[in-house]
């Protein structure tokens, strides 16, 4: 009976205490908010703490409104396009066209590593001629990303098309790539985690993707991902205005900051 009564008031005390030791705990929106001012931008925030199960979050509602992806899109393509065998693996090299879009980095031969690396838009647009329409629907739905609406024309539609995703969709489908529960091969997904690799030290690894949806009125900007430090993941997402291409650095600065702050890149 004694030992009974030791057991149930261990439960007592174990439920009733705080579960969650996240450093985000320390922290408030009004902290990311400063940052975001300080850069004079406008624009959510999002950051998931996964082994404590604890968010921290500027602007909520943003949060939940979708965009165009733009080259975000890029991390679900290129595992599309493994998967479907329109390019081998990331050192495959697809022969630059020739024709000069204004950025020495694209000028070139490209495979996955530098395609992503340097977010060359022809590069992915051939992957996405060469995976088809129907799929590209096929894997979109399946992976059940965004809205699925990949209308627009199979080589623009996540640049002025009809797909949409919001910052909390990208978290969650960050967390499948992590967890390699999307509908791909282990081997494909674990491809594209390492060419996202985008820090790298001694107590981290990032590992993120940029995007800048360019071809509309209102521009807009995104930087997704997730820090590893430890046995912790940290999974993050930005949304900002793009007002003029100044504010385009603006994305990862804002996350460096935001990172810092929250004492994980230090």
């Amino acid at each position: 009976m004694k030992t009974l009564l030791s057991f149930f008031l261990l439960f007592i005390l174990f439920a009733c205490s705080p579960q969650s030791n996240s450093i985000l705990n320390n922290y408030s929106s009004s902290d990311l908010e400063g940052i975001f001012k300080s850069e004079k931008i406008n624009g959510c925030f999002t950051i998931y703490d996964l082994k404590n199960d604890a968010g921290l979050s500027f602007n909520e509602k943003r949060l939940d409104s979708a965009f165009l992806p733009a080259s975000t899109f890029k991390i679900i393509n290129s595992m599309i396009a493994l998967e479907t065998g329109v390019i081998q693996d990331e050192k495959e090299i697809i022969k630059w066209d020739s024709i000069d879009r204004g950025y020495n980095e694209w000028n070139r031969d490209q495979n996955l590593e530098s395609g992503l690396k340097y977010s060359a838009v022809w590069f992915y647009q051939e992957l996405a001629r060469r995976i088809g329409q129907e799929r590209m629907k096929h894997w979109v739905e399946t992976s059940d990303y965004g809205n699925k609406n990949i209308n627009g024309g199979i080589d623009v539609f996540w640049l002025s098309g009809d797909i949409r995703i919001s910052p909390n969709q990208q978290i969650d489908f960050l967390q499948k790539l992590y967890f390699n529960q999307l509908p791909f091969s282990q081997k494909n997904q674990e491809i594209v985690k390492k060419i996202m690799i985008v820090e790298q030290t001694p107590d981290y690894t990032i590992r993120a993707k940029t995007g800048w949806v360019a071809r509309v009125n209102k521009q807009i900007g995104w930087y997704v991902g997730y820090l590893e430090k430890g046995e912790n993941v940290y999974f993050f997402a930005i949304n900002i205005d793009i007002k003029n291409s100044d504010d385009a650095p603006k994305r990862q600065i804002i996350v460096s900051k935001i990172l810092d702050h929250l004492q994980l890149t230090k």
